[in-house]
């Protein structure tokens, strides 16, 4: 839900939640397993069932109604084949639908991307499987190339498959690097 462009309504808006009377309003309406939250700017709702979020969203309006703020409301579901959030209600325009359309096409787009992160001699092994198990979880072809140095190896890792699962392995390589240089530092400086 798109709150007023203005922070101090929001903040308004959530106090009022807070207060007994809002409470005692909204969750008449609302139920347990509604949870809300909100970014300072944005309110969002999460609601397991369609009846429990359209309970909340009435309840909601009616709180923003009666405090005179105006919103726009959106609802969407989680697409785990997209890893995304996706508007249905509203429905997207036709333009938005377009654009829709577009960055989904592009995000499944074949892509063969070679990454290249060092990795320290004691944890390669942990390193290599942890990497090669995220790769098949993510249906991507893998390549590794290693160029060995006296402590650590350069590892060059080939990926190919649709561009936004390349995106999400390239993210969990960069923190898998940082996880395996903590771990390394950790082992050689310990007492062993």
């Amino acid at each position: 839900m798109d709150e007023v462009d203005t922070r101090g309504a929001l903040d308004h808006f959530l106090g009022r939640l807070r207060g007994p009377d809002v409470v005692e309003d909204v969750g008449a309406a609302v139920s347990h397993d509604v949870v809300i939250t909100h970014d300072g700017k944005l309110l969002f709702a999460y609601a397991e069932t369609e009846a429990a979020l359209t309970a909340a969203r009435a309840a909601i309006e009616g709180v923003l109604r009666s405090d005179g703020v105006k919103a726009s409301i959106y609802v969407s579901h989680w697409d785990e084949g997209y890893d995304q959030w996706r508007q249905t209600d509203p429905p997207l325009t036709a333009d938005e639908q377009r654009i829709d359309e577009t960055a989904e096409r592009d995000a499944e787009a074949p892509e063969t991307r070679t990454m290249v992160v060092s990795a320290g001699k004691l944890v390669r092994g942990t390193f290599d499987q942890a990497m090669l198990e995220w790769a098949k979880k993510l249906g991507l072809e893998y390549e590794i190339i290693e160029h060995p140095h006296l402590l650590t190896t350069q590892v060059a890792l080939t990926v190919t498959g649709p561009k936004r699962k390349v995106d999400e392995f390239a993210r969990g390589l960069k923190a898998e690097e940082m996880s395996t240089f903590r771990a390394e530092r950790g082992v050689m400086v310990s007492s062993l």
